[in-house]
């Protein structure tokens, strides 16, 4: 809040996290469309190698045309209410990575674009434009170290999601936007650390500015949420949802991203569910780098010494 964006996936990480792709109970999702068929999970056949490590990145085709097709594939699994959680996992995954990749790449529109089908168009066109007014607020520079922080399993997303609805209730922000700086400051509460301005927890607070909207735990996602509710009506997000969101990060471009992700949570279940699942992500000088659950460092690490544990 009013500091360096921690940067998630993505959350993305994580937007961000987000972010994000850890094998939790996730929401029930909707189809988007009928008659889509989904992609169905298959056991694998006798000597197929064992499953990638948790830090390694999903494989994406290198050709727009073959990316964009495997996208779209996957937002339909995202939406297959039977698909099994480790086919949910791997297409979050991978759809996280897709974005990641075509929104550095605005040649491309004109190509990858017209390939979406009609009913995913506004979810792909929000997506793409939240990871572009994020990688802006960076300049899209990466860092030579990898930060000081400890990655964990998020709070259930039921749990969560009674949190920002609490905190609708209570205050008139609306759940999804809540939900949509959840993502985008800690991928959902992955990100434990401390933000180059001092700010902590869940919902990223100064801790002076959140003493003045709870005396809870700054780190508890329950009294963060509902905090972070608290402040943004205090704001005049009645009056002027912008300019509220504006003042929890001084950006513009984190304006656009929080309403483009929460205009994609608030219209289907499968949006929120699917970010869930989104790896943390951090931009570094050798190219992104996944912080799985369980990575911790109490100082900033040489971004190759990383990798030479764990190629990515």
């Amino acid at each position: 809040m009013n500091s360096n964006h921690l940067r998630v996936a993505g959350l993305t990480v994580a937007a961000v996290v987000l972010a994000a792709g850890c094998a939790s109970t996730a929401p029930s999702a909707t189809e988007a469309t009928q008659g889509v068929v989904s992609r169905r999970a298959v056991p694998p056949p006798h000597g197929t190698p064992p499953p990638a490590p948790q830090w390694a990145q999903p494989r994406l085709a290198s050709d727009p045309v073959r990316l964009t097709g495997d996208l779209v594939q996957d937002e339909r699994t995202l939406r297959d209410r039977g698909a099994p959680e480790a086919v949910l996992v791997a297409a979050a995954r991978r759809q996280q990575a897709a974005y990641r990749v075509l929104g550095r790449h605005p040649e491309w529109d004109a190509i990858t674009r017209p390939r979406v089908p009609g009913p995913l168009l506004d979810v792909y066109d929000r997506n793409i434009d939240a990871r572009r007014q994020l990688e802006a607020m960076s300049s899209g520079r990466g860092t030579p170290t990898l930060p000081a922080w400890r990655i964990t399993a998020p709070a259930p997303p039921a749990e969560l999601l009674s949190y920002y609805r609490q905190a609708e209730a209570d205050t008139g922000v609306g759940w999804n936007v809540l939900a949509a700086i959840n993502l985008v400051e800690t991928g959902f509460g992955r990100i434990s650390g401390v933000s180059n301005a001092g700010a902590q927890g869940p919902m990223q607070f100064l801790p002076s500015t959140f003493a003045a909207y709870s005396r809870g735990d700054i780190r508890s996602p329950r009294d963060s949420i509902l905090a972070a509710g608290r402040f943004l009506a205090a704001q005049g997000f009645s009056r002027n949802r912008d300019q509220a969101i504006f003042r929890y990060n001084n950006s513009r471009q984190y304006v656009r991203a929080v309403n483009q992700y929460a205009a994609v949570i608030g219209a289907d279940p499968a949006g929120l569910a699917g970010y869930y699942r989104w790896d943390v992500y951090y931009n570094t000088a050798s190219g992104d780098v996944v912080l799985p659950v369980g990575y911790a460092a109490t100082a900033p690490i040489p971004v190759e010494h990383y990798l030479a544990d764990h190629p990515q």
